[in-house]
């Protein structure tokens, strides 16, 4: 397989299946909820398939709250969905998103970075995550972002490597604040 057949799709009901199937297969879009985001997920999507789907495109923040890591719940911020899609199989290969404060002011302290993304397992390996990060690049660009902040764990050598692949320069170790139990983290920034 090659990072080439990696496609952005807006989710739809036609691949809503193979997102569920990789739910279900405990993988989760949510690298910091992890298993209990999936569930919530697999909930909604049997409760409300329609109402799931709604809020992939939400650049006006309108839809429900966020629910972060401690448990405490924000409002959501302007943002878009796409799946990762393997072209060249023509299955579903993870997630990513971009998300972004009105008139592109800097982030609140809860939010690590404009951009989250996570791959299946039976898909890494093969630049699924350095290419969709590359393509959504150019989603932000259509969104009008100067730059784009993302962070990664200290140990995380996979992701630190999908930013540096797309031009991200570290900026600095952080703490990521009481939300995430002042973890540490690096944050990188793309310049668009």
């Amino acid at each position: 397989m090659s990072a080439a057949a990696t496609r952005l799709i807006v989710p739809t009901a036609a691949q809503l299946p193979a997102y569920v199937d990789a739910l279900q297969r405990d993988w989760s879009p949510d690298n910091i909820r992890g298993a209990v985001a999936a569930q919530e997920a697999l909930a909604r999507i049997a409760t409300d398939p329609v109402g799931f789907l709604a809020v992939v495109d939400d650049t006006e923040g309108k839809g429900p709250p966020v629910t972060l890591a401690d448990g405490t719940q924000r409002p959501r911020l302007p943002g878009l969905v796409r799946w990762i899609w393997d072209a060249a199989d023509d299955s579903f290969a993870g997630s990513i998103n971009l998300r972004w404060m009105k008139e592109h002011a800097p982030l609140p302290p809860h939010v690590l970075g404009h951009c989250g993304y996570g791959v299946v397992p039976w898909k890494r390996g093969h630049g699924h995550a350095t290419r969709a990060l590359g393509l959504l690049l150019d989603v932000a660009r259509q969104h009008g972002l100067p730059r784009m902040e993302l962070t990664t764990d200290l140990d995380n050598a996979s992701s630190q490597h999908v930013i540096t692949a797309n031009g991200g320069v570290l900026l600095e170790e952080f703490d990521k604040g009481p939300v995430y139990a002042h973890k540490r983290g690096l944050r990188y920034v793309i310049t668009l």
